[in-house]
């Protein structure tokens, strides 16, 4: 049985959740003139950038421009990422070299990040596209998750069913999205707490936990169930 890897971006394969927060802030206090709080943007972690702006406009009653809050939050994220580098999270690269040895997986990104800023991410901790047999980010999909369209769409392009695939993931809205695609859900405690990441498959605290062995085991199960 082949089996599907597909990766969130931030807060999974790199801690950018810090950064993306940064890059907010800055990002408000430019255009709004106000100080909002890092963990302001906590609740929309996995929602996609335009609810990670939105939920945090609505709570401090302000009205932004979303096209223009994006570029603005990308900008500085980029800058960010420049001044400070990015290293990738524990057991990530590991996990990715040995799932590519195999030859009955097939790797993906999915991310509902924009591709303008999740491939600098991708190279900012050693990784190329080339890695991977797709790469799916916001470009590729019209609905934010806990829609599956994304995770729906990424297995397509492996050709694979999403019950033989399985979906690493930081956020409740993320892991919701692999459930309801179908996938087999493994969340991170990277960004949030084991509580708000329980209805995955599997809570890890890094993927230190996880081998090509175990996620053949797991996978082969959830298919036959």
């Amino acid at each position: 049985m082949e089996l599907g890897l597909l990766f969130d971006v931030d807060g999974t394969i790199a801690d950018t959740e810090a950064v993306n927060a940064m890059a907010s802030v800055e990002m408000f206090r430019h255009l709004c003139g106000i100080e909002v709080q890092p963990d302001d943007f906590r609740p929309f972690i996995g929602a996609g950038a335009e609810r990670y702006v939105l939920g945090v406009a609505e709570k401090y009653g302000v009205t932004i421009d979303v096209k223009e809050a994006a570029w603005r939050r990308e900008q500085n994220f980029l800058r960010l990422l420049g001044e400070n580098g990015l290293a990738p999270l524990p057991g990530v690269l590991e996990l990715i070299e040995e799932a590519t040895a195999a030859p009955d997986f097939r790797l993906a990104i999915s991310t509902s990040g924009a591709p303008t800023k999740a491939i600098p991410v991708i190279k900012a901790v050693g990784l190329d596209t080339r890695d991977f047999d797709a790469v799916v980010t916001a470009a590729d999909i019209t609905r934010k998750k806990p829609d599956p369209e994304i995770y729906l769409v990424t297995a397509e392009k492996l050709g694979l069913p999403p019950r033989q695939c399985v979906v690493f993931e930081d956020a409740p809205a993320g892991v919701e999205a692999a459930r309801n695609a179908g996938a087999y859900a493994i969340a991170v405690t990277n960004s949030t707490s084991a509580e708000n990441l329980k209805h995955a498959d599997r809570i890890v605290d890094s993927l230190t936990q996880i081998s090509v062995y175990l996620l053949r085991e797991l996978v082969r199960k959830h298919a036959a169930a």
